[in-house]
């Protein structure tokens, strides 16, 4: 009882902040354009409470999930609305476009100041000794001298440093070379590490993989129609090696699947009933990167300690995981209408819901931000697909508006707003049944 209930509540304000930031977004641009917003409203259903300020009723209403904003004249057949100069239709197009595009850029504003939030005045950073798990062969790290099981005794001016201490070190240092010291089946090893310019710490090989647990990778979640599910890997299944290599976190695995370009590797597994079983897996590329389809469980017990990143560091870090973060999701948009990605990959609100109430239980803040950012992204993509009922649906009437000099007839745009509604209803129907069917409840049906 307890998880349901915090997975409801953090899914209701995970969503809530998501599309209230959206809606001010197209809220605000509508104002600084002079069009009339009848309403604000957090939430939909019965109104509960609130105030009238101009013609702006500000209200909270009784389903908590999001909220909307209501503009004079902006819905198809509303009723004439021509002689109104406050209405919505009676503005330049070039204005509606700009109110239909401040909702996704809210959310990418969002998600731009989560993170810069978290890098700028939290930043966790692994409080362990490095040890290294696993060396990509022709890396930095390999060249300069590093070898899977060293552990880090110096690193430049550092002493017996915490892993969080080295890639911070490793950031502050790119473009120079820093001297290292490494503890090797019981001897001491020192060379010279070169950091690149534009290093990212461990994931671009400058640093090799170091390990923050001794624990198995167990799975939190197996993809549905991922590499990893047609070889029969399942949720609570233990990956205890790797074509015999013992890995611990996903980094060194997916830099080892990586390095094998898709070759196929064998997975010694431990199911939750404790039967040992063999399974080959055929990796996937996915960017630059090979992945069998894979989610591991948190490790809540590997200890941490803040480290705040400069406030131009932390706006540079956002900004890169934004931009990458955007191209993802552009890249599964791609694959999934190329049919080169299954659409049982995709999660809706159980999904969401899920991550959410995971991410709240979780003692670091590292997953509610990066969950928090995801969304936000995601949100603001989605809503620019050129989608009747979406934002992006509108700016394409718009445009198209604009091409031919006159409006488009009513009764077209409101035969393709019915026939897009049904769609959107189908599909969510779709994705709710995929979700519902992916939860651990109905695991054992799947195998």
């Amino acid at each position: 009882m307890h998880d349901f209930v915090v997975t409801v509540v953090a899914f209701i304000v995970l969503i809530g902040l998501m599309v209230i930031v959206h809606e001010f977004g197209h809220f605000i641009v509508a104002k600084l354009c002079r069009v009339r917003v009848e309403a604000f409203s957090f939430g939909f259903g019965p109104r509960l409470f609130g105030f009238k300020h101009g013609d702006t009723d500000y209200k909270v209403c009784l389903l908590p999930l999001g909220g909307f904003v209501k503009m004079t004249g902006e819905n198809p057949g509303e009723g004439d609305v021509s002689s109104d100069p406050d209405a919505f239709t009676s503005h330049p197009r070039w204005q509606r476009m700009l109110i239909g595009l401040a909702g996704p850029a809210a959310n990418f504003v969002l998600a731009f100041v989560l993170m810069f939030i978290y890098f700028g005045f939290i930043n966790e950073v692994p409080a362990v000794k490095p040890q290294l798990e696993w060396v990509t062969p022709g890396s930095t790290a390999e060249k300069a001298g590093f070898k899977a099981g060293d552990q880090i005794v110096s690193f430049g001016q550092l002493t017996h440093p915490d892993l969080g201490a080295v890639l911070l070190l490793a950031d502050d240092a790119a473009g120079r070379t820093v001297p290292v010291t490494v503890e090797r089946n019981g001897q001491t090893v020192a060379f010279d590490l070169p950091i690149p310019a534009a290093s990212d710490g461990p994931e671009s090989g400058t640093l090799g993989f170091p390990h923050i647990t001794d624990k198995t990778l167990a799975m939190r979640e197996v993809v549905s129609g991922s590499a990893a599910a047609e070889a029969g890997l399942h949720a609570g299944d233990r990956i205890i090696a790797v074509d015999g290599f013992a890995f611990h976190t996903l980094s060194p695995m997916v830099a080892y699947l990586s390095y094998g370009k898709g070759k196929p590797v064998t997975l010694t597994v431990l199911t939750p009933q404790g039967a040992q079983e063999t399974l080959v897996v055929h990796p996937r590329q996915q960017g630059s990167a090979w992945v069998i389809g894979i989610a591991a469980e948190d490790y809540g017990d590997v200890p941490t300690r803040r480290a705040p990143l400069s406030m131009g560091k932390a706006a540079a870090h956002s900004t890169d995981l934004c931009v990458t973060g955007s191209k993802l999701i552009g890249q599964m948009l791609g694959k999934l209408l190329s049919h080169q990605a299954s659409v049982k990959q995709l999660s809706g609100p159980v999904g969401i819901a899920v991550a959410a109430g995971e991410a709240a239980e979780t003692k670091d803040w590292s997953s509610k931000f990066d969950l928090a950012a995801e969304i936000s992204l995601n949100l603001g993509i989605l809503n620019l697909l050129p989608f009747p009922i979406l934002d992006g649906g509108m700016i394409l009437f718009l445009l198209i508006e604009s091409a031919i000099r006159r409006d488009i007839s009513l009764v077209v745009k409101e035969r393709i707003y019915q026939a897009a509604f049904v769609l959107i209803v189908v599909f969510f129907a779709f994705v709710i049944f995929n979700d519902v069917s992916n939860l651990p409840i109905f695991a054992r049906f799947h195998q």
